[in-house]
């Protein structure tokens, strides 16, 4: 018995769009890592926009910022992670499960990988800030989230890609806003994690649809074989 195919977590009608977005992205990721490598201080951009400081943000809105900032702590990020997994269980969709693990894990993984290579810090030489995990990590699982929910609601080409953009833009500019309004981010490495996983997640996906589809053909080439 082969049963029906598991639906793909990349849905086909997004993957060209989702595609450009993600070269883009990893364009900007490597245009911005060359442009700050080594550096210490914001750059005109991050000037422009704020001068991230320890005070930026006063209660209320400061506790705002502490409370997001903890959704990408090892805690809160595990605690979201489980509770996207445990969701996708309850639906059968072994396969979204594995893609918000496997999302969220190599963006994290990216940025971790690519700080000391930029090199560029914050507060500190020992403060590397180049890109944000915190945000690297909540977009990711806000697109794993995405994607799945535009496949299970069956959502066309454009208005697929709209709700896994806006789901990216939200999380992403939550998040962002508040590791620049601590000071633990410029604004540009709140950039180069968002970007991160946006190249980082369309990719990971298409890998989990392949291998799942590989790994449903052997099986089935097997049962077949048997049955001879």
């Amino acid at each position: 018995m082969t049963g029906r195919p598991a639906p793909a977590v990349l849905p086909p009608a997004l993957r060209a769009w989702l595609g450009l977005t993600a070269a883009l992205a990893t364009l900007v990721v490597v245009a911005l890592g060359v442009l700050y490598a080594g550096h210490s201080q914001p750059g005109r951009v991050d000037r422009w926009i704020i001068q991230p400081t320890a005070d930026s943000v006063r209660p209320p809105w400061r506790r705002v910022a502490l409370a997001t900032d903890f959704l990408g702590e090892p805690a809160g990020a595990a605690a979201l992670v489980v509770a996207a997994v445990m969701g996708c269980l309850l639906l059968r969709r072994p396969r979204a499960a594995v893609l918000v693990v496997a999302g969220a894990a190599l963006a994290v993984g990216t940025t971790t990988l690519l700080k000391p290579l930029v090199g560029r810090t914050i507060h500190g030489d020992d403060n590397l800030s180049y890109p944000s995990g915190h945000t690297a990590f909540v977009t990711a699982l806000a697109l794993a989230v995405a994607l799945i929910a535009t496949g299970r609601l069956g959502l066309g080409r454009t208005a697929g890609t709209l709700l896994v953009l806006a789901a990216a833009l939200v999380a992403g500019g939550a998040m962002g806003w508040a590791q620049v309004a601590l000071g633990a981010h410029y604004p540009t490495d709140v950039l180069g994690g968002w970007c991160t996983a946006l190249a980082v997640v369309p990719a990971t996906a298409w890998l989990v649809d392949l291998t799942a589809d590989w790994s449903t053909d052997r099986m089935a080439d097997v049962g077949r074989r048997e049955r001879r």
